[in-house]
């Protein structure tokens, strides 16, 4: 069996991108340094314990602009929401605008991305109910 260990964004500006997702999602800070690499590393849980850390640059080191699109490698990840309708508004009007659905399976199951700083690719999932 294996367990997620983590999920590792990139940032040029880490700690505001952490706060971002403390501030809509719940995420937890737990740390804030800077490594001996010369980036700075902010590690943070998700409301549900996931650890997620997101860090800066390595010292002389340029990262490409991120695309929220379908991409190969990490594609998105998701969360669940109990109103998809409701955050996608709340989403939008922080930062995180939708770039795709909602969509609805023949269950009810409804979902839908947003692009959040960074350009990460996030999915809302509302579980029929």
């Amino acid at each position: 069996m294996y367990n997620l260990n983590h999920i590792h964004l990139k940032s040029n500006e880490p700690r505001k991108t952490a706060e971002w997702w403390v501030d809509n999602f719940g995420f937890e800070i737990v740390d804030d340094s800077t490594r001996h690499t010369g980036d700075r590393f902010v590690k943070c849980r998700s409301a549900n314990g996931i650890p997620v850390n997101i860090s800066g640059p390595l010292d002389g080191q340029t990262l490409p602009e991120g695309d929220s699109g379908p991409n190969l490698g990490l594609e998105h990840f998701g969360f669940d929401v109990e109103d998809i309708d409701a955050e996608i508004e709340r989403l939008g009007a922080v930062g995180a605008p939708l770039v795709d659905g909602p969509n609805e399976l023949p269950d009810g199951t409804r979902f839908c991305w947003v692009s959040a700083p960074d350009n990460v690719r996030v999915e809302l999932i509302q579980w029929p109910g």
